[in-house]
């Protein structure tokens, strides 16, 4: 399978270096949304990862389950308060499948993008159709790929600039759609660095991918406040439906 799968080091680095998606402003957005469209039933989140949203979603009273392919991230999620209760299945979110059906399957955070293979890509989105309840929902956070962003005969853009933190994303593969994400990280006095490879994918593509799973576009919107989603939009917040 053409994933990325997180190891310890990034696992146990996770939480800190993504501190900014837990804060309440963050996160108050998204649990709103989320809980929303659950509208009382239950949800499923591919790539649960270290709990940060199915945790206090559940918490919020919405029955959450999830699928993780790392052991290393599902570690980290068991450790926290309500982790052991979560129910969450060791697998990868192209192929497994969990028992029941749910009212929200949701995948946050760009990770669609760890899949770096059109044909697993579209896997996501068969995958999702399957678990949703006739008129259940499928919501999808990815970013708008970056390409266009940068000038003609560069290779690549720095994206974060922090003092614990140096993020650059080259675009190594433009006919395959994979750019490699480098990461220099500050965390507990020690350096950590990441590099992994991404498949962007565009908006008209991720219709098609639904449109094959027999999902139908709901709203498209540029964050989790439901703001409109334009030309010049840098983020995607997609909701398709399973017709009823």
């Amino acid at each position: 399978m053409a994933a990325i799968t997180w190891t310890r080091e990034i696992a146990e680095a996770y939480d800190a270096t993504s501190a900014e998606m837990f804060t309440d402003a963050v996160l108050g957005p998204t649990l709103d949304c989320l809980e929303s469209l659950a509208a009382g039933g239950a949800a499923l989140e591919f790539a649960v990862g270290t709990g940060r949203v199915a945790l206090p979603l559940a918490a919020r009273g919405v029955p959450v389950q999830g699928i993780e392919l790392s052991e290393a991230m599902l570690e980290q999620l068991r450790r926290k308060a309500g982790g052991e209760a979560l129910p969450v299945t060791l697998g990868d979110m192209a192929h497994t499948r969990v028992d029941g059906r749910f009212r929200l399957v949701y995948l946050v955070y760009n990770t669609l993008m760890n899949l770096t293979t059109q044909a697993e890509q579209v896997a996501v989105f068969a995958n999702a159709a399957a678990h949703l309840e006739p008129g259940g929902a499928f919501l999808l956070e990815v970013i708008v790929p970056g390409i266009g962003r940068v000038a003609p005969g560069e290779l690549g853009r720095v994206f974060t600039l922090e003092a614990d933190h140096i993020g650059t994303e080259t675009f190594d593969d433009p006919l395959g759609q994979i750019s490699w994400s480098h990461h220099w990280m500050r965390v507990d006095g020690r350096l950590v660095q990441h590099a992994a490879p991404y498949r962007y994918v565009w908006p008209s593509e991720l219709d098609l991918m639904a449109q094959l799973a027999g999902l139908r576009l709901r709203a498209r919107w540029s964050d989790w406040a439901g703001s409109p989603f334009t030309a010049a939009s840098t983020n995607q917040l997609v909701i398709y439906e399973r017709p009823a």
